[in-house]
């Protein structure tokens, strides 16, 4: 069984590294295949959304496609809204967040495939207050399903015209305020025994998929990142409408 989750674990960090999205199978992995209570899985899940945003960004940053000033003003409100997130999550129909979640995913990659390139046209850079606010709506959401924050940051972050790369690293960096406190308020709330075994494989199997691909990352065509992203975004959101 760990050399499935260290193998599941390098092969979805390297997505995350690569492109920002995938953590979100994650959660799935855990439920669906090693049969974990939901708990326990964002416990795990959260944990390793925290070491692929450090390492992801840090990487990126030292690339100099991290934008601090964009990623700290959007991660103030990622980070107030994911106690909150936790609070709620058993409060709210899991279900219905789900289809919150995936209704902002599928819109998200439908707007990124119809916005034009504006070559040459300079991009107006989101305000502060847009930033905290996406930010805070984003990890409340996260915090609640266990989504990854780029699978549902990102494609927004390009929506709004930020370059695909940047938007790439500043997720990334994002994720590492959700992370925090969702992953502590699930662990204190997880059955230890379980997870105690699973974290230190998990983590850096993880790590080291996640330092690998964010060392490739920004060497992808920008163009063909957002139409992966673009694709991507509305073919999960379609699958898990279906499928729930």
């Amino acid at each position: 069984m760990m050399i499935l989750i260290a193998i599941v674990n390098l092969i979805i960090g390297l997505l995350v590294g690569i492109s920002g999205i995938a953590g979100f199978l994650l959660p799935i992995f855990y439920v669906s295949v090693l049969h974990l209570g939901t708990v326990e899985a964002l416990a795990l899940s959260f944990a390793a959304f925290i070491v692929s945003g450090l390492l992801g960004s840090f990487n990126y940053y030292r690339h100099r496609l991290l934008n601090l000033r964009l990623a700290s003003i959007l991660s103030i409100g990622s980070f107030l809204a994911s106690f909150l997130g936790v609070k709620v999550n058993l409060l709210i129909p899991e279900d219905l967040m789900r289809i919150i979640l995936y209704c902002v995913v599928l819109l998200s990659g439908i707007m990124i495939l119809c916005r034009k390139d504006a070559a040459k046209v300079q991009q107006k850079t989101p305000g502060n207050a847009t930033l905290i606010s996406i930010g805070f709506v984003t990890g409340f959401i996260c915090a609640v399903t266990g989504a990854g924050g780029p699978i549902i940051v990102l494609p927004i972050l390009i929506m709004l015209g930020i370059q695909a790369h940047e938007a790439v690293a500043i997720s990334l960096f994002n994720s590492i305020f959700i992370g925090i406190p969702s992953a502590a308020g699930y662990i204190l709330n997880s059955d230890l025994k379980i997870i105690g075994a699973i974290i230190p494989v998990a983590l850096i199997a993880h790590g080291v998929g996640v330092y690998i691909g964010s060392q490739n990352g920004h060497r992808i065509n920008q163009k063909l990142l957002k139409r992966v992203v673009a694709i991507f975004s509305i073919f999960i959101a379609v699958f898990q409408f279906i499928m729930g």
